[in-house]
């Protein structure tokens, strides 16, 4: 083979190498953002003082973490939350950690009047995790808890 017939035959093996590996990495598929390390807490108001229910998870997506949105309610109540209905709730405080990793914390004031109605038995916790580049996870049941306890 002639070196003019080589050459040319080599960079378009690297060009169509490259071009298809491009393709590849662009077709890999987005990840939606993942929700971990949920943890809860109820303290019950006492005396003056308000009580608070408090729901915290860490947060990650690749393009950062954009908000999480938080909606408790009783198991009595049989709602069924969608992802869409999430956008319009209360949003908790997210602040970076790590690397496309936020932590992030909803607090709801709970005053003694309010947690005598407080509806007994067992309550969720939905949230929406957003990331930066748009991408959404709904946890429907992100967390139980049971006030009472």
């Amino acid at each position: 083979m002639s070196k003019r017939v080589l050459l040319p035959s080599l960079i378009g093996v690297a060009v169509v190498g490259a071009v298809t590996a491009g393709g590849l990495a662009m077709a890999s598929p987005a990840t939606e953002p993942t929700v971990k390390n949920v943890q809860t807490r109820y303290a019950a108001p006492a005396s003056s003082r308000a009580g608070s229910l408090t729901f915290s998870a860490e947060v990650h997506d690749d393009s950062g973490v954009r908000g999480l949105k938080v909606l408790v309610w009783p198991a009595s109540a049989e709602l069924d939350p969608t992802a869409a209905e999430m956008r319009d709730v209360e949003s908790a405080r997210c602040h970076s950690i790590a690397d496309g990793t936020a932590r992030c914390v909803y607090t709801l004031r709970v005053s003694a009047e309010e947690a005598a109605e407080l509806d007994r038995g067992a309550w969720y916790i939905s949230a929406l995790a957003t990331a930066t580049d748009g991408d959404t996870v709904f946890l429907r049941h992100a967390a139980t808890l049971d006030p009472a306890r």
